[in-house]
């Protein structure tokens, strides 16, 4: 089972750190699994962070001083080359007569944070679903930006952000796709994935981060695990990216359905996956409708509604089939 929560907090203060304080013992034994030399330093990352990402510098700082100030916790913050992880995760932008952005985040329950944080860092209301308490794996703010992520289907690891904290910045710091984009492009992410944004008026990209590339900027409104091409073939066969992706491009071309019809689909099969034990397990549903300012997230039988500056603070309890619990 894994609780869910909703913490509203405008100004980063004791809720914040009561959530760090519950969480970091699981990710500091995660940050420190190939040993406290695989990592980057504390001068090395705030370098880093102060080169392209300038702006959170500050908010990054009061949460290291709100986690004790120590030089782990510090180094873990940046997420300034992190160690690999993975995901699975299916995003695509419904084709409707408003802007909607639907995901499934497909990962293990044990490794979820299982906050929903509403935020106003940086004088802009961000609400979304945390990753190590800084970063966001999908997200909304109140200028009716929606970003998302999925992994990338690649193995390579290099010099960069995890990808986490980079939806967190275009949240804080961008209003439309156009914005996101320009940042996409210059901020380096560690591993491969791709980023789905969608803004209020409707424009939407998916962003295809590596770190030995280029990003890649296209107007796929789907993303599943792999980017241009399969390159991992392996990881494509046990999360089924290709038949995700052709089955959404299919829902997309072939029908025109309503929007509860179409976040439907991410509740069954071949979207919704139950392969826990692999790791590929779907966690929940999100939808984020930029234009109403409106979040939902869903399991089956359950919606859980939210504003972005006004969330339900309130938790969740969701069972999962495996059975896993957080440690």
């Amino acid at each position: 089972m894994l609780t869910f929560q909703a913490v509203a907090e405008p100004t980063a203060g004791e809720r914040w750190r009561a959530l760090f304080d519950y969480h970091w013992p699981a990710y500091r034994n995660w940050f420190l699994s190939e040993g406290i030399e695989a990592r980057q330093t504390y001068l090395a990352s705030l370098r880093a962070l102060r080169h392209y990402m300038p702006e959170i510098v500050p908010t990054y700082e009061r949460l290291v001083e709100l986690a004790g100030g120590g030089d782990l916790a510090a180094r873990f913050l940046s997420y300034y080359c992190p160690p690999a992880y993975l995901s699975g995760c299916s995003q695509a932008v419904w084709p409707g007569d408003e802007p909607l952005l639907v995901r499934n985040y497909d990962y293990p329950p044990t490794l979820a944070d299982g906050v929903i944080l509403d935020s106003c860092w940086n004088g802009r209301h961000v609400l979304g679903m945390t990753d190590g308490l800084f970063g966001l794996v999908d997200g909304m703010n109140e200028d009716g930006l929606a970003v998302s992520l999925t992994f990338g289907g690649r193995t390579i690891v290099g010099d960069g952000f995890g990808v986490p904290i980079i939806i967190r910045y275009l949240l804080e710091f961008c209003s439309t796709a156009a914005d996101a984009a320009e940042a996409l492009k210059r901020i380096p992410c560690h591993m491969s994935y791709n980023v789905t944004v969608l803004d209020k008026h409707g424009e939407h990209l998916t962003a295809y981060l590596s770190p030995d590339r280029s990003a890649m900027i296209t107007d796929s409104p789907v993303a599943t695990n792999h980017q241009k091409q399969v390159e991992w073939h392996r990881h494509a066969r046990a999360t089924a990216t290709v038949e995700r992706e052709r089955y959404l491009l299919q829902r997309l071309t072939l029908h025109q359905e309503p929007a509860e019809k179409f976040i439907g689909a991410f509740q069954r099969p071949p979207l919704y996956s139950t392969a826990y034990d692999l790791g590929f397990g779907t966690l929940y549903t999100a939808a984020y409708w930029p234009a109403k300012g409106k979040v939902e997230y869903r399991w089956p039988g359950v919606t859980w509604r939210h504003r972005v500056g006004a969330p339900d603070e309130s938790v969740r309890h969701i069972q999962y089939p495996m059975g896993a619990a957080r440690a």
